[in-house]
C-alpha cells in the first residue's frame, strides 16, 4: 500500500506543484511590493524594480495584479490580512478579560514595532486619503471581525465587573491602535523634540509598559 500511495504521490507531485506555483508567484511579487512601496510611496515606486525584487517580468506582474495602482491595494489588503490573521492567534477568547485585553494591546503596539513596513503604508493611504481603500470590501469584513472580537471582550469584562459600562468598540481599538501607530510614524521627530532614544529597546518596553497601564486604567469601573 506504501508504494501504491508512494507512487500515486510521484505522479501527483508536478500536477500540486503546478497548483501552487501561482499562489507562490503572487506571493513574491505582494512581498517585493510591499518593500518597494514602502520605502517609495505609491508615487515613487517602480513597477520594473518591484518585478525584479519579485524574480517576474513585468509582463507577469501586470498579468497578476493589472497595474501598479491595483497593486498597491493588493499590498494594503494583504497588510490589513497580515495583522488580523496573527491577531486571531493570540485566542484571547480563552483569557480572562483583562488578560485577553492586555494581550490584544501588546500585541498591536509591538506589531507596529516590528513591521515598519506596515506602519509606511498606512501613511501612505492616507495621504491619499484612503483613495484606494475605499475600493476595498476585504478589509471592512477583515475589521468588523476585530471588532467583534473587542466587543465580546468589553461584554465579558463587564459581566466580570473588571470593566466599565459604556465603551464603544471601535473607539478603543483606535485609541489602543493610535498608542502604537502615532509613536512608531514619529518617532524620531519625537526622539528630536524630547532628547530621547525612543526606539532603544528600553524606551519601547517603557512606551509598551505606559500603554498597556493607560487603556486598562480607562476599562477600570
Amino acid at each position: 500500500m506504501r508504494g501504491v500511495n508512494a507512487r500515486f504521490g510521484a505522479r501527483n507531485a508536478p500536477v500540486l506543484r503546478k497548483k501552487r506555483q501561482p499562489v507562490l508567484t503572487r506571493r513574491r511579487i505582494l512581498l517585493a511590493a510591499t518593500a518597494e512601496f514602502a520605502a517609495n510611496g505609491l508615487a515613487g515606486a517602480r513597477v520594473d524594480a518591484i518585478a525584479s525584487r519579485a524574480g517576474v517580468s513585468k509582463r507577469m506582474l501586470y498579468h497578476y495584479f493589472g497595474n501598479k495602482e491595483a497593486l498597491w491595494l493588493a499590498v494594503l489588503e494583504q497588510a490589513y490580512s497580515d495583522i488580523r490573521g496573527e491577531e486571531r492567534q493570540l485566542d484571547v477568547q480563552r483569557l480572562t478579560p483583562r488578560e485577553g485585553m492586555r494581550r490584544l494591546i501588546e500585541f498591536s503596539i509591538r506589531y507596529c514595532a516590528e513591521h515598519p513596513e506596515f506602519v509606511a503604508l498606512l501613511i501612505g493611504e492616507n495621504l491619499h486619503r484612503a483613495k484606494y481603500l475605499r475600493r476595498s470590501t476585504r478589509v471592512r469584513e477583515l475589521h468588523t471581525s476585530l471588532l467583534g472580537l473587542i466587543d465580546d471582550l468589553l461584554k465579558r469584562g463587564r459581566r466580570a465587573g473588571v470593566f466599565r459600562d459604556g465603551v464603544d468598540p471601535a473607539e478603543l481599538y483606535i485609541s489602543i491602535a493610535a498608542l502604537g501607530f502615532f509613536y512608531f510614524s514619529n518617532i524620531h521627530t519625537l526622539s528630536t523634540i524630547f532628547g530621547r532614544r525612543l526606539n532603544s529597546l528600553e524606551a519601547r518596553k517603557r512606551h509598551l509598559k505606559h500603554s498597556t497601564e493607560v487603556i486598562l486604567g480607562y476599562l477600570r469601573p
